[in-house]
């Protein structure tokens, strides 16, 4: 393992099971600055070869400080780690003093990628994290490499993290499929209402001397039981009685004496 390596591994969580989904390097157009100093303080350092030897030490001085600077630079780029898991994104970054920023999933709303035209020619671009926190610990990339694929598996991850958490927030968890269907739920028992007992028909031939319709009233049953009391005082040798008003309580119960 190099000296100067981040070692990402033991910045994760591992008993909670987070791994690295993807380790992002800064872009080789992030070193271009340093690289174009570091060659500047090697024209100086020669400088010092054709200087007279009393002042030979003030360009290699000057070229000596312009190379360790430029090289600090370098260095600096080189551990610079941007790393996407399936909880966070965090960044680690500093060579002697290495501070960390971590943005949890759930608190990114929005990512925007910003791709000058020097970096849509050489393929990198900066990313910009909207985050629900008010104070950001982690808000701009710079010089990230493949920026569109990158951003997609940014996407992903929080797709994917989305849906974890919103099985976990359910008060069983996630749903166990069952082997035995569901047992339905009883039916309520039928209601039993009182039947109404149909109203009286005329008989048709009743209602045919008559010349009513169908539902006559009680009048259908007057005329019955007239005649069935004529009908009784023949069979007993008297005389019916005149027809009066019709009394429906009124019911005969005098035995009838048949001829033998």
């Amino acid at each position: 393992m190099s000296v100067f390596d981040p070692r990402i591994d033991k910045h994760l969580i591992a008993d909670q099971g987070e791994v690295v989904i993807d380790e992002v390097r800064k872009h080789w157009a992030a070193t271009v600055g340093a690289t174009l100093e570091l060659l500047a303080g090697i024209m100086v350092l020669l400088i010092s070869l054709f200087v007279p030897p009393q002042a030979w030490w003030v360009p290699a001085v000057l070229g000596g400080a312009i190379v360790a600077h430029a090289g600090w630079r370098i260095l600096e780029q080189r551990m610079d780690r941007f790393v996407i898991t399936n909880m966070r994104v965090f960044r680690v970054h500093g060579i002697l003093s290495q501070r960390i920023a971590t943005m949890p999933l759930a608190r990114i709303l929005d990512i925007s990628v910003h791709k000058p035209v020097i970096g849509r020619m050489f393929g990198y671009g900066h990313f910009v994290f909207e985050s629900a926190a008010q104070a950001q610990g982690l808000r701009e990339i710079r010089f990230v490499g493949d920026p569109d694929d990158r951003g997609l598996t940014i996407q992903r991850v929080i797709q994917q993290a989305g849906l974890r958490g919103f099985i976990a927030q359910q008060p069983g968890g996630a749903p166990e499929l069952s082997r035995h269907p569901p047992e339905r739920a009883a039916e309520p028992a039928p209601v039993v209402r009182p039947m109404t007992p149909p109203l009286p028909t005329v008989p048709a031939s009743v209602a045919a001397s008559r010349g009513t319709g169908a539902s006559g009233g009680w009048e259908w049953l007057a005329d019955a039981q007239r005649r069935e009391e004529r009908r009784l005082e023949e069979l007993r040798g008297g005389t019916a009685e005149a027809d009066g008003a019709f009394d429906p309580d009124r019911t005969t119960t005098a035995p009838i004496d048949l001829q033998r």
